[in-house]
């Protein structure tokens, strides 16, 4: 078994229907949205980053004849979004992405652990920043998929060229979010999606449903222990879908007054704000006040 180091998460990727609309929503909800960037492969994002070094990628398709052609060509990442709007929609949370110094090796362990979803992709893009530089930001991906679970998809996403770009600006969420704390999954079966998981993120817990990543931690719950925990539906069966990201807020109260402002629907979970999927939202957004 080809072993490696635990992953960081890098980005989730969020499809959404229309780019302007989940700006929209997104810049509702406090959030600074960066411009629009365009993929070689007929998809285009609106990402929200953040200080932690972690993104969330809205993710639409610009141009179907150019995506129908990556298909046909072998693109994974462009096929698994057509799979997860064809089974769920156009918005959604289709996968978690975890950062590597290594896509090769792995594609290689993905492979040797019989969970590799396809052909790797190197691809460039450009990235424009609030003022307007560009710059060339350069990626190499491999990916991993259950056949089963066919509601999700796992990526190692290695950075060639990372943009220099100053993203302060785009950092600086009036509802003080400064990073990702938490993902979660729901399965019928939890336990039997943690080997997926883990190998994706180059862990060892094979069993465990909490894998603890270097900068977050992803849960996989039942479908009636999400609800419990977050007092809304989890959605039908399904043997692996994400469904929430928590966030780490500066000041939940401040957080909150946003959201009334801007006639936000939210519901309280202990300390926790929740604020249910919509479209341009995915998910379900978890807001935790952390000092």
């Amino acid at each position: 078994m080809i072993k490696t180091s635990p992953h960081p998460l890098d980005h989730l990727v969020l499809p959404t229907r229309s780019l302007d609309v989940a700006r929209q929503r997104l810049s509702s909800l406090g959030f600074v949205v960066a411009p629009t960037g365009v993929h070689p492969f007929g998809t285009e994002n609106a990402c929200v980053f953040f200080a932690d070094g972690t993104y969330l990628e809205p993710l639409a398709v610009g141009d179907e004849k150019t995506a129908d052609l990556a298909i046909s060509e072998g693109n994974v990442f462009v096929a698994r979004d057509r799979l997860y709007r064809s089974r769920l929609g156009d918005e959604g949370f289709s996968a978690a992405v975890f950062g590597t110094a290594d896509a090769d090796a792995d594609h290689a362990r993905y492979v040797e652990a019989g969970l590799s979803a396809g052909n790797m992709l190197s691809f460039s893009r450009a990235f424009t920043d609030t003022a307007g530089k560009s710059d060339t930001a350069s990626f190499k991906l491999a990916f991993v998929a259950d056949r089963k679970a066919t509601d999700a998809f796992l990526f190692a996403c290695q950075r060639i060229n990372a943009p220099k770009i100053d993203r302060t600006a785009l950092q600086a969420h009036a509802n003080g979010v400064t990073g990702i704390v938490e993902i979660v999954a729901v399965s019928d079966r939890p336990s039997s999606q943690a080997g997926l998981v883990s190998t994706a993120a180059g862990e060892d817990a094979k069993h465990s449903d909490k894998i603890e990543l270097p900068n977050a931690t992803l849960t996989i719950l039942t479908p009636d222990s999400f609800a419990s925990r977050f007092g809304i539906p989890a959605g039908g069966a399904s043997d692996l879908r994400f469904a929430a990201i928590v966030l780490s807020t500066r000041s939940a109260a401040d957080a909150a007054h946003l959201l009334a402002a801007n006639a936000i629907e939210h519901n309280m979970s202990g300390n926790d704000i929740v604020v249910p999927p919509a479209p341009g939202q995915g998910a379900a957004f978890i807001f935790r006040e952390i000092p």
